[in-house]
């Protein structure tokens, strides 16, 4: 997540870390907004809640359940060397899986 949140300030993009733990600390250099939930791996409900669409990026444990609540909550999730799971849109590089994420939010925001 440093290397999303590098790029994004970057381009003079917002960024926003939400936690597991207490500690705003924790979060990487370029996390402009640190979000402390104290719920662990329970925040990434929030996380799901919380986007447009999902982008994961790598195969851990926490990014596949991340996936499954967005995917239940109806939302799009687009993979970058993540879980091959049904309804996720695999992309093979940041620049494709990046610009897939934006069309994919847009098309939500205009449907409302």
């Amino acid at each position: 997540m440093e290397a999303a949140s590098r790029g994004a300030r970057s381009k003079l993009g917002q960024t926003l870390g939400i936690l597991p733990g207490s500690d705003r600390a924790a979060a990487n250099g370029w996390v402009r907004t640190a979000v402390t939930t104290g719920l662990g791996e329970q925040r990434n409900a929030l996380i799901a809640q919380s986007c447009d669409v999902l982008l994961a990026i790598g195969a851990g444990y926490g990014t596949l359940s991340e996936v499954a609540l967005t995917l239940k909550l109806g939302k799009a999730v687009v993979s970058l060397w993540s879980w091959e799971v049904e309804g996720v849109v695999p992309e093979s590089t940041p620049a494709a899986a990046a610009a897939r994420a934006l069309e994919l939010a847009a098309r939500r925001v205009r449907a409302g």
